[in-house]
């Protein structure tokens, strides 16, 4: 069974199709990526013949994706299945026109199962985690167990990206994952509803072994190039006892530097030395806001104030470098509470202060509670791909337009607040235009670039990279 995956483009390495290319592959199908920016996935199809089209969607791309589906099942006659977290939080998508098939939840077995089945002639509608369409009917399916052993899945396909994309190839800077799932339950996150859709189908937190993660990382090296390691999981650092042999044996496997997300509240002194001693170069940590009665009642975030500024001393002291994440624009909240969260990153001096504004998706507490209370305009539907653009809250149009002028300049600010009365006073009450957003994609290129994320790059290297950035819409 031949099997096309679709995106628009590559900002970072897919992992989510690149293990389904690897669980494919190994069950001895064929697989190809289509890169809409630079090709014209329609004629990749027409030419190839696949049996199956996939796409993995994220809420606010799935417009996209269901209108080159639509073009792709008029010129050849395929199955379209849809994944990723769109459709396992969405998962009325399998009424749209032309969704053949919605995957729910973790998608290698299940893709597996489809494509084995459809190749032998023997589908019947009945394989877990899968949603279709049949004989007029919509059946769904419960889940599978979540796997329990990450070491037995096959290593990402990294071959499906790079030979696609020239830029991902060349990059020194790779991406990797350690483990699957997060505990907690933040009120603006997906994951509580992913804790309920597998509560009693096995553990949810796994990890891989750290020989697993260290041999992967050695044969990316050994076969594309690598000086710059950076780890996705949402919490590097949560179990402690595997910190401890990954930091052990990381420095003489692979002595690389890398980068990893932690969290402010599991930051401690050890934490701390066993990162630095493996080499780490640069983490991120969620501050989210800076009021503590949003930050722990409203998002749940169960942090206070002195862990966040105890975490950021500490990584300072040991010369890692980190970056926040931030959230403006949340219901029922003031721009003086935004103000707080701009003062509380400056307190912490972070090498580059990342910032969104709060989109309420659907289906997440938070948006929940955005909904019932009639906080927002429109429906998901009205949602961009990014957080980075406008609130659709019911905020006035002034604080509207602050709101994505603060956006642009919070992590200028953060790094010379100086500047803060002129912007406040002045920048944030003018309309917001392409100047800003140069502004904002400099400061954070060249923070990431030199700060976070250092490789040495040729003349060449840089503006090829410096291209991309600009054109990536984050």
């Amino acid at each position: 069974m031949r099997v096309l995956f679709v995106v628009d483009q590559i900002d970072y390495e897919p992992h989510g199709i690149m293990h389904l290319s690897s669980a494919l592959k190994a069950a001895g199908h064929e697989v190809r990526l289509a890169i809409a920016a630079y090709q014209d996935p329609v004629k990749v199809a027409q030419e190839w013949r696949p049996g199956i089209v996939g796409f993995s969607v994220i809420t606010g791309s799935h417009r996209k994706y269901l209108e080159l589906n639509r073009r792709i099942k008029e010129a050849v006659p395929v199955f379209s299945a849809f994944g990723g977290p769109h459709p396992t939080f969405f998962p009325e998508m399998i009424e749209a026109d032309g969704v053949d098939g919605i995957c729910i939840g973790e998608g290698e077995e299940a893709l597996v199962d489809l494509a084995n089945a459809l190749d032998a002639g023997t589908f019947e509608p009945t394989i877990p985690n899968w949603h279709f369409k049949w004989n007029g009917e919509i059946v769904r399916n419960p889940v599978r167990r979540l796997q329990a052993d990450l070491d037995a899945l096959p290593p990402p396909d990294r071959a499906l990206i790079y030979d696609a994309d020239p830029v991902s190839r060349a990059s020194r800077i790779k991406h990797f994952i350690a483990g699957r799932g997060c505990p907690y339950r933040c009120t603006y996150c997906f994951n509580h509803a992913l804790l309920e859709l597998y509560r009693g189908k096995g553990p949810f937190v796994r990890l891989r072994s750290v020989n697993s993660v260290l041999e992967e990382v050695k044969q990316v090296r050994e076969r594309y190039g690598l000086e710059f390691v950076v780890f996705l999981d949402d919490t590097f650092i949560l179990n402690r006892k595997w910190l401890r042999e990954f930091t052990e044996l990381y420095p003489r496997a692979v002595g690389l530097p890398f980068f990893c997300n932690v969290r402010a509240n599991l930051v401690d002194e050890e934490m701390v030395q066993l990162l630095a001693r493996a080499g780490c170069h640069s983490v991120s940590m969620g501050v989210e806001v800076g009021n503590e009665q949003v930050r722990n009642e409203l998002l749940k975030r169960d942090m206070t104030r002195e862990q966040i500024l105890n975490a950021a001393r500490l990584l300072r002291q040991a010369g890692i470098q980190f970056t926040t994440t931030n959230m403006i624009g949340l219901p029922n909240t003031t721009f003086e509470n935004d103000l707080e969260t701009l003062d509380l990153n400056i307190e912490c001096k972070p090498a580059y202060a990342h910032v969104m504004i709060f989109q309420p998706y659907p289906r997440t507490a938070l948006g929940e509670y955005t909904r019932e209370r009639d906080l927002m305009y429109g429906s998901f539907d009205d949602f961009g791909e990014v957080a980075w653009d406008d609130s659709v809250l019911k905020f006035s149009p002034e604080h509207k337009r602050k709101l994505r002028n603060l956006q642009r300049f919070f992590a200028i600010l953060v790094e010379w607040p100086a500047l803060r009365p002129f912007v406040e006073r002045f920048l944030l009450n003018l309309p917001t235009n392409w100047f800003y957003w140069l502004l904002y994609k400099l400061w954070k290129g060249y923070a990431l670039k030199q700060r976070v994320h250092p490789v040495r790059l040729s003349l060449k290297e840089t503006f090829l990279l410096a291209w991309h950035f600009l054109r990536i819409k984050s």
